[in-house]
């Protein structure tokens, strides 16, 4: 009597394998026996998994096909796993946001209980139009820290896209649409270079952008050529902190960034390959036996924190009138900071678009608070210090209490 019967769970459809044999619903085995009815063959035993066709029916891979590795099954049995993490890791993150909300609250009421000037119209579109640039910018920052990557490299190119646009405008008479054109494509450049880098160079993104950082910073210096840019008109002036740049008393850079941040939010968390970000940031390695083409996605997010930050450069320079070398100069850390207060994992695989909003808007008040209470500035990078140091700390509790589980 041959051996019992054993359905195999976990195989693929169609079971099409090499010259040896393999495994499949009709589990054949070719003429050593099959897995689906036990029966012997001329020198094998059907089994759970055949020892002659090197397959696995629980993880649905074999090293019989001609392929070599990697099923349907396989990709299935990871699929709804990086599912299950990615949404739990929403939930927190929501959970950061909503922490955030109420500490801006608590601190905006504070602060127009005691000061005469915090809550006036002025005042209120000053930090709304600050916290634009850094928050349209912290929309990239978002997708690439969640794919586990970073990128230093910011400042300097805001600093090549706003010496470029500059004296596009002033030089050529560019007008607003071409400005803007030339900016972002000029960004999206730059992002693409340390996008390869770090997918193809197999580099690490703190050490590529740092490089690329100090490479922009260069070559924007030379295209400055030891002076300043003074004169630019004010062809950006929609973008800017002017009268021009006001709709109903709000900025057009504020409602940019919101309409960007609800682009962003909604494809990071509706559309596949957006969700294919968080995958990226768990486990690569997984993400890629799951279909993700992962060096795609890297180099995706890359270009889209280099595209916004030519945007953002458009904001900055808005108003026209100077701009000065110094042009972009710590605004990485800006950036870095509202992402991660805001909630996006340092570690990747967690953030969200409106958690980073909050964190800039956050930094924005801080940065006010301390000069309308005329306190020392230095205390606004301790303050700023404090809330990045507590954000990390938390997601780092927050990883270590999910691995214990």
């Amino acid at each position: 009597m041959g051996p019992t019967a054993v359905e195999p769970d976990g195989t693929g459809d169609s079971g099409d394998t090499g010259d040896t044999g393999g495994t499949g619903r009709a589990g054949k085995a070719g003429a050593e026996g099959t897995a689906r009815t036990g029966k012997p063959g001329g020198a094998g035993t059907g089994t759970r998994t055949g020892a002659r066709t090197g397959t696995s029916a629980r993880t649905g891979t074999g090293a019989g096909t001609r392929a070599g590795a990697g099923t349907r099954a396989g990709a299935a049995a990871t699929g709804p796993a990086l599912l299950r993490s990615r949404r739990g890791a929403l939930r927190l993150v929501e959970g950061q946001e909503a922490v955030l909300a109420a500490l801006l609250v608590a601190l905006w009421l504070v602060l127009g209980l005691s000061t005469d000037t915090f809550l006036a119209a002025s005042n209120l579109q000053n930090i709304l139009f600050t916290v634009a640039p850094v928050a349209i910018a912290g929309i990239g920052m978002t997708a690439v820290i969640v794919t586990a990557g970073i990128d230093v490299s910011v400042g300097g190119t805001l600093a090549v896209v706003g010496v470029v646009v500059a004296k596009l405008v002033r030089d050529a008479g560019a007008g607003l649409l071409t400005a803007v054109a030339v900016a972002v494509l000029t960004g999206a450049v730059l992002g693409l270079v340390n996008g390869l880098l770090v997918a193809y160079g197999r580099l690490h993104p703190i050490i590529v952008t740092f490089g690329t950082l100090n490479l922009f910073r260069f070559v924007a210096l030379q295209i400055f050529d030891s002076k300043q840019v003074s004169g630019v008109p004010g062809t950006l002036g929609l973008l800017g902190g002017g009268e021009s740049g006001l709709s109903l008393g709000v900025p057009h850079a504020a409602i940019l960034a919101l309409v960007l941040a609800a682009g962003a939010w909604s494809y990071m968390r509706y559309v596949p390959t957006g969700r294919h970000l968080y995958a990226v940031g768990g486990d690569a390695s997984a993400a890629r036996l799951a279909g993700v083409r992962v060096e795609r996605r890297q180099i995706s997010v890359y270009v889209l924190v280099g595209l916004l930050v030519g945007l953002a450069a458009c904001v900055r320079i808005g108003s026209g009138g100077l701009v000065g070398q110094d042009i972009g100069t710590g605004f990485e850390l800006e950036v870095i900071a509202a992402a991660v207060i805001g909630g996006t994992s340092i570690l990747g695989g967690r953030g969200s678009v409106v958690g980073t909003l909050l964190g800039a808007l956050l930094v924005s008040t801080i940065t006010s608070a301390v000069t309308l209470l005329n306190w020392q500035n230095e205390l606004t990078q301790l303050f700023i210090g404090v809330f990045i140091v507590a954000a990390v700390g938390a997601d780092l509790l927050r990883e270590r209490r999910r691995r214990s589980l």
